[in-house]
């Protein structure tokens, strides 16, 4: 009898240890990687309409200088709220850049022209951004091949109309399941929570997202952060 019930107090204290730890993490107290910021001065976010009202004076008066913003995602969805933070942080002097979520069951044709039609061809804005993951992506695995190419078709019609190299913004998993060793070429913006990524990861980064539910001022939920590889010039420079 005590045998099971030192079982019952050991399974609630895990049990009580796992929600103290979720609810840390999703109210951003825990991370579980601290970028040094001598080795990584440059820091940024990324936002889309689930960040909400967004007060930009204290953004610009906090240390982010650059800022991706979701901008489209699939053949014709658009953020509602990407025009308004497009102006404001370009408003405030932040170096700004859109994203898109790439899905997997529209051509990549036809995804580029739903970006081109909502994002501003501006060349001091940062490069176009394809956003590749599975998490809230299309239930379909089209084979790689076919991915490849829509992907493909995406990122030189980009190229082509903003006269910059779009960056993949990647995860290990779908590096893994489609693009090994595919566009090698382009620079990479990885999500890493857990580690940094040089220790794991080949290709050439240049953009890491090591947290995903941070506190800021000036957004009242969690956003994204992320870290420049380089200094400021560099940023500028792209």
């Amino acid at each position: 009898m005590k045998f099971i019930q030192k079982i019952i107090i050991l399974l609630t204290i895990l049990a009580l240890s796992t929600i103290c730890l979720y609810f840390a993490f999703d109210k951003g107290i825990l991370w579980f990687v601290y970028p040094s910021e001598t080795e990584y001065p440059v820091r940024g976010i990324d936002v889309s309409n689930h960040q909400g009202e967004i007060d930009w004076k204290k953004i610009s008066e906090s240390k982010i200088v650059f800022i991706y913003i979701k901008a489209t995602e699939g053949g014709d969805w658009k953020d509602k709220s990407f025009s308004k933070n497009w102006e404001e942080a370009n408003r405030v002097g932040l170096r700004v850049g859109a994203y898109h979520f790439f899905t997997l069951c529209r051509p990549g044709k036809e995804q580029a022209e739903n970006f081109i039609s909502t994002v501003p061809k501006d060349p001091e804005s940062l490069p176009p951004v394809a956003d590749l993951e599975f998490v809230g992506n299309c239930k379909e695995r089209p084979p790689m091949q076919d991915i490849k190419k829509e992907i493909g078709d995406f990122l030189i019609i980009l190229e082509k109309h903003y006269g910059k190299k779009p960056i993949l913004y990647l995860t290990y998993e779908f590096i893994d399941s489609y693009l090994k060793d595919s566009f090698l070429e382009y620079p990479v913006w990885i999500r890493d929570i857990f580690g940094h990524p040089s220790s794991s990861f080949e290709r050439n980064w240049i953009i890491w997202q090591y947290h995903s539910r941070a506190r800021i001022k000036g957004i009242e939920g969690p956003v994204d952060l992320n870290v420049w590889r380089g200094n400021y010039e560099s940023l500028k420079n792209l």
